[in-house]
């Protein structure tokens, strides 16, 4: 049976029931002729509050157009992007993983309500990339997503600067290694322009896992966001989704559990960020494809890391961009048998018919060939052990100690956790551990990246281990573990440690284990009470109430496997 290209859109373009519904569109631009088209949703995060996202209404504009050259009709919208860069290291970070619930969500409910048939979904900071990938495969209709693109790096001493250089400044003149004007330069370095995060941190890892889900059209997630050519790319991106409505060819048609082995794979390849390990299952719940952190382990173990960017080595999204983008990056993990090339994409084509004539550049350092891997092995593992039975997740890119054994320094929040980094009270040899950060004890599941970096620019970044069972940004590097499961509030093991309890990290062998005896622990068990948080209102009362476990994606609903 064929897929009607009006599938929602008909509910209102026909009947006489639906006179005044019409009458609202005749006032917003339909004429006649948009009434027998398919209806495009083009959904967008714009805001002022983030570069991320300040030319994304421009870029809107141009898919819309895109959509209209291919025969149907646009409707432009946009919703909320929570910055986790300006919401770093306060109680405004407990707001970012809930963000990408309210992006699916309300993309969903516009979506559903003027039922529009297909989707053009814009993305640019972090939790937006997941939160419109989640809405593209809840809603199963027609589609393509979008990136933003990355920033331009800022330039400072001759060298390519990006955020994260500014967040360990600032532990570096809490420090004393550098003086307040030196902090100034830095400040007014790092962000030059439009345009999410420039190392291979949240939003570009979710980039590339876009394109490797076959979501992203291949090629169109590397141009920077400030770059001419993007304006080719949204115009074809908004014509491909016309094609998907043509062919009924759906989300879940290009979301396969292969296609979400591919995303693993391009993130464990380029040293991204421990956030697939939320955000990749949470989009896979959609579908009812479960996927869990021991997916994750299981794609890195045999993928060779092949790119050589920040935060864990040398370059940056526009280096990238440079040699090729993210297709060049495809095409090694092709090259190298980690990649299933029979996966469909949003273009028609399959993986591996997009890559045919893709090549990868000789005498460049940026993306390795299989035969000159960086390691071979990927970027992320995960831990498990006596201090996590189900699991934490370390990205070990740019990381040469994998394995510490030292004493708890034990912190019930990430701000008494930052001041005695900030007194200078954490030293070489310590295992600094941050609990009830997690999605419910948070709740909201802040990210540590003040504290991991203050601890780099203080210069013991690699000399001591971190757990916590909230989060990581993408920029974190050293030997930092995250979504420590199950988390303190639940009673996990990470709220028995004490002051002094002996650790150990072991990333190579995938272990995380508190040297604390049973009989010990299950008085200290017996014993437990969660200690108070603050009694959150609102969103974040209604996450901390719906959300699930950290190594199930911190998924507020059940999804397609319920």
């Amino acid at each position: 049976m064929s897929f009607d290209p009006k599938h929602h859109s008909k509910t209102i373009s026909e009947g006489a029931d639906k006179t005044a519904n019409r009458a609202m569109l005749r006032a917003v631009g339909f004429g006649d002729k948009e009434m027998k088209m398919p209806w495009v949703g083009v959904a967008h995060v714009w805001s002022q509050a983030t570069p991320c996202n300040s030319n994304l209404d421009e870029q809107a504009r141009v898919a819309a157009e895109g959509v209209t050259s291919a025969g149907a009709a646009p409707r432009i919208f946009n919703t909320i992007s929570v910055s986790d860069g300006i919401g770093m290291g306060h109680q405004g970070m407990k707001a970012s993983l809930i963000s990408r619930e309210v992006i699916a969500d309300s993309v969903e409910l516009m979506m559903r309500a003027h039922c529009y048939d297909g989707l053009v979904a814009i993305g640019g900071c972090d939790k937006s990339l997941p939160g419109m990938l989640m809405a593209l495969a809840r809603l199963d209709f027609p589609g393509v997503f979008v990136y933003g693109g990355s920033i331009l790096p800022g330039r400072h001493k001759d060298k390519d600067v990006t955020i994260q250089d500014a967040f360990e400044a600032a532990g570096a003149y809490a420090a004393g290694n550098i003086d307040s004007e030196e902090l100034h330069d830095v400040e007014y370095a790092v962000c030059p322009g439009a345009g999410a995060c420039g190392g291979q941190y949240t939003a570009n890892t979710m980039a590339c896992v876009s394109e490797a889900l076959g979501m992203a059209l291949i090629g169109s997630t590397s141009p920077p966001a400030v770059a001419e050519e993007r304006d080719a790319w949204l115009e074809k991106a908004g014509a491909a989704a016309v094609d998907c409505l043509q062919a009924g060819r759906k989300p879940s048609d290009i979301m396969t559990k292969k296609a979400f082995e591919n995303a693993i794979a391009i993130a464990c390849t380029t040293g991204g960020s421990t956030n697939i390990g939320l955000h990749l299952p949470a989009i896979a719940n959609e579908l009812g494809i479960e996927l869990t952190i021991d997916d994750v382990q299981r794609i890195s173990d045999k993928t060779p890391t092949l790119a050589d960017l920040r935060p864990g080595g040398k370059f940056v999204a526009l280096d990238v961009h440079n040699v090729g983008g993210v297709p060049v990056i495809l095409k090694a993990l092709l090259d190298a048998g980690c990649l299933h090339g029979d996966c469909m994409t949003v273009s028609g084509k399959t993986m591996a018919e997009e890559l045919a004539d893709v090549k990868i550049p000789a005498d460049q350092d940026v993306i390795r060939t299989p035969d000159n891997a960086l390691s071979p092995d990927g970027g992320l593992k995960v831990v498990k052990g006596s201090l996590a039975p189900n699991g934490g997740i370390v990205k070990v890119t740019g990381v040469t100690k994998r394995a510490h054994t030292g004493p708890a320094r034990v912190f019930n929040c990430e701000e008494d956790a930052m001041a005695a980094v900030q007194k200078r009270e954490i030293q070489k040899g310590d295992v600094v551990v941050i609990r009830y950060e997690g999605p419910k004890g948070g709740p909201g599941m802040r990210e540590m990246l003040g504290v991991t970096a203050a601890l780099v620019g203080q210069g013991i970044g690699y000399d001591v281990a971190l757990l916590t069972d909230g989060r990581f940004s993408g920029a974190t590097r050293g030997l930092m573990v995250g979504h420590v499961c199950p988390e303190a509030v639940d009673g996990g093991p990470i709220g028995l440690v004490q002051e002094g309890d002996q650790i150990t990290v072991d990333a190579d062998n995938c272990r995380l284990d508190l040297h604390v005896d049973e009989s010990e622990l299950a008085q200290r068990r017996a014993a437990f009470k969660p200690t108070p948080q603050q009694s959150p209102n609102g969103a974040l009362s209604k996450f901390r109430d719906q959300v699930g476990p950290a190594s199930k994606g911190a998924v507020t609903h059940p999804g397609r496997l319920g």
